[in-house]
């Protein structure tokens, strides 16, 4: 071994190498087992202060989430219950007077214009950022199965969202505000960690932390988690729900980090809530914008339990319903999507205002005529209770007119179409899960006809629309429907009317979004009564099956409308017919180690591919391409140098094994690189293809495509050695990184990682800059910044190791490397997406 090292011509153990001696790297002698006299034994380390930091600062940023979400649903709650007291107040006292005086006609126009303003503003919202309308859980959904969706977590697009809600919820139309606080808080727990913002440039802090997509979706996760919560008053139906229906991918300290931001906005919330609505500070009386109360049986009723074991199959039946119904509501809303995204959506923006002032005028119109002519007058009585000991029915005007409306009827009595119409969301599911005998089955029955087409033709429009509280509503009329029915016509005097009117509600909300773990928690926390814990579960259970049977659930249909390829939680077994050969892109544009500017720039603006992989070609003479050509033979000496790698693995390996080692070493100590010659009678088309080699039009940077190429030519293979990414390559260009022909590479500039992410999360374009003072002809070592080691996988590998690979780790793209290292071809979300398996799938078939 000493004589290998030291001598010009010299045999050892394995191998004979004569010439002159080649200088090592200090990398290079420790590959292959060797040590320099004098090297200085430097022992690694790692920076655990360093660690221990960064673990605190999240810790301290995820808090801060909680609390800035648990604010603006406070901001949302405070102002969406002063514009709506202030509308129905006005509204009443016009309607009370005009009965008299037979001027409805005058009430009518006053409902109608503090609706269509509200409306108006809040469509004019969505103008200046569209991504603000709908709910925002699609979109927040499809960010974090990995598709970044252009503008949802920016700060502009928080402000139209706030407000615009605030605007559609106090204009009288059928949406709700807790679903926009889960898409909030996602804009939130974005934007805070990383101190700067788009639309305010000049507030920008140098905060050197979290500037990476992983820890920005794991913010993410944790404000919609906060979101939740603070909607719902439910921190661990929150964390459940980021797991649920929006993360790929998940860790443990990621789980607690959520639950803890949960709570910060639940208290955040429940403390400035508790105190500005009770005065008692730090009372926590109010967990979420939405409470569903406290279920209990009057005390003078003896026979009344919450649920039997015999109203579970009530509440199954009551699941299958639920599911159908959400079915038939999900069909319809898709229709009317498609129908906007054909007639609405390609025309003038105006359209979009005057079809949302549409729905919001037939709305008021429909609730103001209901109320008068459809609602029953009902007798008010003072015995009647809600069950909840500080909310009862007492005949004092405070009462009627928070909670009951006399709108069209006489003294002592009170319209119930108009109680359920005229009070905001929240209090009307308060009356339907609390209130006993309040209701007739027809009322009910028309309030739910007319809540449930309005509701669907509302969901779409162009405001900030939640869909939890509608749906609840819908299903509480109709469980509390299935209630008066089994008590007046069947005879069974032991139901409690809250528990069905709960229990259709969760049918439907279920049947309509199809969530089942972290839904049958909310609504548990909701109602602060774990003994629904069985009913609940079972009926959103048989409701989201039904459902599936005819369509997906709501957010998944909006998802598969504006074609965002999300990936499902696992692929179908059938699936397992393909393998990752037949789902890659065999077409692939690729950068070498060392590449020049104008082939860089070239590639960067006629692709839009965020990844490319890093390859050198294989050649037979190599040497004679190495002659006069620097960047040629950078690149050589690169692939080299990796087989040398591999060669001192083997070389380790044999030592240990007490075998030979491969012949590669052998062939790297003689400096030259055997390749087979294929035999004289075989297609060489044919064989190139049988390996999947791919073409690709620009082998070196100094050539163009040619029709004169050899088939060989056309089909080199390539040897893998790393990704970059588009936003590095552009950084590089951007600060100049790069080496004259005449120069080594060790000249070029080396940037560190803070410099490499300083432009993070928004990198320039490279069609806006200008590069007209770079020479064309330079060359970029793009090595000390791809990733070496991305995950690979094998041409043969299954579909559904594919898929839980990439799903699970949250790839974006996934290299197709062979047995010898030679890339052939990659995958990307859109080879995994259910439309393009079940094409490839089809092909399968056919070619069998």
């Amino acid at each position: 071994m000493a004589g290998c090292r030291g001598s010009l011509c010299c045999c050892c153990r394995w191998c004979c190498c004569c010439g002159e001696r080649e200088t090592r790297t200090p990398e290079e002698l420790t590959i292959l087992g060797e040590t320099q006299e004098e090297e200085d034994e430097i022992l690694p380390r790692k920076d655990y202060e360093k660690g221990r930091r960064y673990e605190a600062v999240k810790w301290m940023v995820v808090f801060a989430i909680g609390v800035c979400t648990g604010l603006v649903g406070l901001f949302v709650d405070f102002f969406v219950r002063l514009f709506t007291q202030l509308k129905f107040a006005v509204v009443q006292t016009s309607v009370e007077e005009c009965s008299q005086k037979g001027c409805l006609a005058l009430s009518l126009l006053e409902l109608l214009g503090f609706n269509l303003t509200f409306v108006f503003l809040a469509s004019l919202l969505v103008l200046i950022e569209p991504v603000a309308a709908g709910s925002g859980i699609p979109e927040v959904k499809c960010y974090l199965n990995g598709v970044k969706v252009p503008g949802i977590v920016r700060l502009r697009t928080l402000l139209c969202k706030i407000l615009g809600v605030l605007f559609s919820v106090a204009g009288g139309l059928f949406v709700g505000k807790e679903g926009p606080m889960i898409h909030s808080g996602s804009v939130v727990g974005a934007g805070l960690p990383q101190f700067q913002s788009i639309s305010l440039r000049k507030i920008q802090f140098n905060f050197p932390y979290f500037r990476s997509d992983r820890d920005k979706r794991d913010f993410v996760s944790a404000g919609a988690a906060a979101g939740v919560a603070a909607a719902f008053g439910a921190p661990i139906g929150g964390t459940l729900f980021s797991l649920e229906e929006g993360s790929s991918f998940w860790n443990q300290g990621l789980t607690w980090k959520v639950l803890f931001c949960s709570m910060s906005a639940t208290f955040t919330l429940n403390f400035f809530r508790s105190g500005i609505q009770f005065g008692s500070w730090g009372s926590f009386q109010l967990p979420g914008l939405l409470n569903f109360g406290e279920f209990k049986c009057s005390d003078s009723d003896k026979k009344c339990h919450l649920w039997t074991a015999m109203d579970l199959g009530f509440f199954i039946v009551m699941g299958v319903i639920g599911g159908l119904l959400g079915a038939t509501f999900n069909c319809l809303n898709k229709r009317l999507a498609k129908y906007r995204m054909r007639n609405v959506h390609p025309k003038p923006k105006l359209v979009r205002v005057l079809e949302s002032l549409l729905v919001s005028l037939v709305t008021t119109v429909v609730v103001f005529v209901a109320s008068m002519v459809l609602g029953e007058c009902r007798q008010i009585s003072s015995s009647s209770q809600i069950g909840n000991d500080s909310f009862q029915l007492q005949v004092t005007s405070e009462d009627v007119n928070s909670s009951i409306k006399t709108f069209f009827c006489p003294n002592d009595t009170y319209n119930d179409m108009a109680t359920l119409f005229f009070n905001p969301q929240e209090s009307a599911i308060l009356q339907l899960f609390h209130q006993d005998g309040t209701f007739s089955p027809v009322t009910l029955a028309l309030f739910f006809v007319l809540y449930f087409l309005l509701a669907c033709w509302t969901y779409g429009i162009s405001v900030p629309s939640g869909l939890f509280v509608p749906s609840l509503l819908c299903g509480a009329a109709f469980g509390r429907l299935v209630a008066n029915v089994l008590k007046s016509y069947i005879g069974l005097g032991h139901i409690y009317s809250g528990t069905f009117a709960l229990i259709g509600a969760a049918a439907f909300l279920g049947g309509v979004v199809r969530m089942t773990i972290s839904l049958t928690v909310i609504l548990i926390e909701s109602t602060n009564e774990i003994t629904y814990g069985l009913p609940i579960m079972v009926t959103l259970m048989v409701a989201k099956w039904t459902g599936d049977f005819f369509n997906k659930g709501i957010y998944d249909i909006h998802v598969g409308l504006r074609g965002v390829p999300l990936l499902e939680w696992e692929t179908e077994v059938e699936m397992d017919k393909l393998r990752a050969s037949d789902i890659m892109e065999p077409n692939l544009t690729y950068v070498y180690p060392h590449t020049r500017i104008q082939s860089l720039v070239s590639i960067l603006r006629t692709t839009v591919h965020h990844a490319f992989p890093v390859v050198t070609e294989n050649r037979g003479n190599e040497k004679e391409f190495m002659k006069g050509n620097q960047l040629i033979s950078n690149n050589i000496k690169f692939k080299k140098s990796s087989i040398l790698t591999r060669a001192g693995e083997q070389r380790k390996r044999s030592q240990s094994m007490k075998s030979y080692p491969s012949s590669e070493l052998r062939n790297m100590c003689d400096e030259h690189i055997t390749s087979e010659e294929p035999a004289e009678k075989e297609d060489l088309l044919q064989q190139m293809l049988e390996r999947r080699y791919t073409p690709y039009p620009n082998l070196y940077p100094d050539q163009s495509p040619s029709e004169d190429w050899t088939m060989e030519e056309r089909f080199r293979p390539l040897t893998f050695h790393g990704l970059i990414l588009r936003s590095q390559l552009v950084t590089l260009l951007v600060r100049g990184v790069c080496y004259s022909e005449s120069q080594s590479s060790a000249s070029q500039p080396r940037l560190s990682y803070a410099e490499m992410a300083e432009d993070y999360p928004r990198y320039p374009d490279i069609h806006d800059l200008d590069l007209t003072l770079l020479n064309p002809r330079m060359i970029v070592d793009v090595t000390p910044y791809m990733n070496p080691s991305p995950f690979t996988i094998s041409p043969n590998t299954h579909v559904s190791q594919v898929f839980n690979l990439f799903r699970t780790m949250g790839l974006r793209h996934l290299p197709v490397v062979n047995a010898v290292g030679e890339i052939v071809g990659i995958i990307t979300r859109h080879n995994l997406t259910y439309e393009f398996l079940q094409a490839r799938l089809r092909q399968h078939y056919q070619t069998i």
